[in-house]
């Protein structure tokens, strides 16, 4: 390979304990889908047919890297993980993290790992200097995610590698489980730690040394010193270098951005949500090569957890899933819930939204203390959600119900229950009051259920190279559709670089520098449009693979009342998407070459974006 790519990739089979290597495909696949989430998706469309659920041992773990993770450039720390969702059931399962893990499995020789079958046993994987090998990890089974990294690094000897670990949620199957590495990191979205437990994997391990082959390391350096000066660039973005702690910190900014998802959605204002929280000891944890720095540890300085140090990372969806969901609002008792989550491995939407979900079901009379095992399920009790949580991830009680995940309690619950269970097809929700942010809320919806999908250009920031030097209206129902598609494009492509979505998210020319990165990086002459045409063939290979297991445009436009219907307060007081969004659905669809009646790419579609054995697929 000239550079960007190691050329090779780990096969894994769990079943026959079987570790073996396997070419990465040739430069015309590659420049088609580059590497991350496309290469994963492409790989995880032609390996797992319909009729296989989430947790069979043939659903694949398909993790890829870019061409860029690991170079020296602003946020090369991408790395994503294609499978099965396990949360929705039916939807395709999509998960990125950073700091060392990516980078760690480049220098030690491989692009990218494709795990199939079940073990017996619990196993870890250990990958190192161009060697794999299975381990056995009955010592670490039932460990939470910190204590098996910890564990594991002892055993084998090297501190500096990146372990990725499911904790009990995972390994209990709950809904919503995740992968935790690098203490402040996760694999965080699709349930797709619970997809690792059913296969006994508790962890990997990587660490590596060899250096990344670059084709042009002069023209890279130019291209990050042009990254560097674009993101210092006055008025870009507020993820701005250096300054992430400080928005994180001072989280009260949210309030008047989008207010936050007090009681389970129920009230916007929460006027002490994030009140104090400049107050705690904040240490910048970040990434290599990152100017941002997002993640970050926390020792709290007051309260009832004074002196608990937390283990987080940037974005606020978690810390709202432990706070303002279920009306929690004492910053320490917040760092120590998130915390929590992480060491438990649960992501913090699923977890928050259930356990509110619950919150709300007890409030309104539809269960009572003899069906939670004697729990009163009360707004701000800290210590209820957490006795609650742990029922929930060890399967005890009325905790085996929420274990299953918001959608499916609520159903079991009864009631108006469904109507009030926040979710995205029986997945997490991306976890703030989006309500007053149309852009953002409807590519939630029409999304997978997977990550970020498009991010609109509505609400935190505009998308200059998607076609928004300005902030959209937030609430004009008939752009909304072409803002999923434009923004959609753009995400879907950054998510196949192995470049950090903060990095690029609402910067001016960021099409451009990619482009010349990575034609720095292969050797490739590499255009803008060229990536443009890979974030359009990745979300019309990811509605195939979701059409093809079950997806209806119903599940598109039939969701839960709770995120759709007017707030109470805030912004969008009074003001609703629900009227308007079937039509916005079937616009979507119109703009994406997608069939309205079945939500299927239409065949000319696939067919211009090379997908031809799709549209076969799908068409016949």
């Amino acid at each position: 390979m000239k550079g960007g790519y190691c050329g090779k990739i780990l096969r894994v089979d769990l079943t026959d304990q079987k570790v073996t290597e396997a070419p990465i495909p040739g430069d015309d696949v590659l420049r088609q889908y580059l590497g991350c989430w496309g290469l994963g998706l492409r790989y995880l469309y032609d390996l797992l047919p319909p009729g296989y659920k989430a947790k069979d041992p043939e659903n694949p773990l398909v993790f890829f890297n870019g061409p860029l993770t690991g170079l020296r450039l602003p946020g090369a720390t991408n790395i994503t993980l294609a499978t099965k969702n396990f949360d929705t059931g039916f939807t395709v399962g999509r998960s990125h993290t950073h700091g060392h893990f990516g980078i760690l499995l480049k220098r030690a020789g491989y692009d990218g790992m494709i795990i199939t079958g079940h073990s017996e046993k619990p196993i870890y994987l250990w990958v190192h200097e161009g060697q794999a090998e299975l381990r056995d990890a009955a010592g670490v089974w039932g460990k939470d995610t910190h204590d098996s990294e910890d564990l594991i690094k002892k055993e084998i000897g090297e501190a500096k590698a990146s372990v990725a670990a499911i904790g009990p949620a995972g390994e209990n199957l709950c809904a919503g489980a995740m992968i935790a590495n690098d203490r402040n990191h996760s694999f965080s979205h699709s349930g797709v730690g619970a997809v690792m437990g059913a296969k006994k994997l508790k962890a990997i391990a990587v660490f590596g040394t060899a250096p990344i082959p670059v084709a042009d390391g002069e023209r890279l350096e130019s291209v990050r010193k042009q990254w560097m000066e674009a993101l210092n660039r006055p008025g870009h973005f507020g993820m701005k270098v250096g300054q992430a702690k400080t928005k994180i910190a001072e989280y009260r900014y949210m309030l008047d951005l989008i207010g936050f998802v007090g009681k389970n959605f129920q009230i916007n204002q929460l006027a002490d949500f994030g009140r104090g929280w400049s107050r705690q000891k904040f240490t910048p944890r970040p990434c290599p090569t990152c100017p941002i720095g997002c993640s970050y540890d926390v020792e709290v300085t007051e309260g009832p957890h004074k002196g608990y140090v937390a283990t987080l990372s940037g974005g606020g969806e978690a810390m709202e899933g432990a706070g303002s969901i279920l009306n929690v609002v004492e910053p320490g008792t917040i760092f120590y819930l998130t915390d929590q989550y992480d060491r438990l491995g649960i992501e913090g939407s699923v977890a928050g939204c259930t356990i509110a979900m619950a919150m709300e079901a007890f409030e309104k009379g539809l269960i009572k203390g003899s069906d939670t095992d004697g729990l009163e399920l009360l707004w701000g009790d800290a210590e209820t959600a957490e006795k609650l949580l742990r029922k929930m991830i060890y399967r005890e009680g009325f905790g085996d119900i929420l274990a299953r995940g918001v959608k499916e309690a609520a159903a079991a619950i009864g009631g108006d229950a469904p109507d009030f269970a926040a979710h995205i097809k029986g997945s997490g929700i991306n976890l703030h009051d989006w309500r007053s942010a149309w852009g953002v809320l409807f590519g939630q919806i029409v999304g997978s259920g997977a990550g970020w999908p498009a991010p609109g250009a509505d609400c935190w920031t505009t998308e200059p190279d998607a076609g928004y030097p300005q902030l959209a209206d937030r609430f004009d129902p008939r752009s909304k559709p072409m803002e999923a598609r434009k923004t959609g494009i753009l995400k879907f492509m950054n998510d196949c670089t192995g470049i950090c979505w903060f990095v690029t998210w609402g910067l001016e020319g960021v099409l451009r520098l990619t482009a010349e990165a990575i034609s720095a990086a292969t050797g490739w002459d590499y255009s803008p449009e060229e990536l443009l045409d890979v974030g359009e063939r990745v979300m019309h290979l990811e509605r195939a693979f979701n059409i093809r297991h079950g997806l209806t445009p119903e599940d598109d436009w039939k969701v839960p009342k709770r995120i759709t219907q007017a707030p109470n307060d805030g912004r969008a007081k009074g003001i609703s998407i629900e009227p308007h969004l079937k039509g916005m659905v079937e616009e979507y669809y119109r703009l994406m070459g997608w069939d309205p009646k079945s939500g299927k790419p239409w065949r000319k579609t696939l067919e211009r974006f090379g997908l031809t054995s799709v549209a076969h697929d799908l068409w016949g």
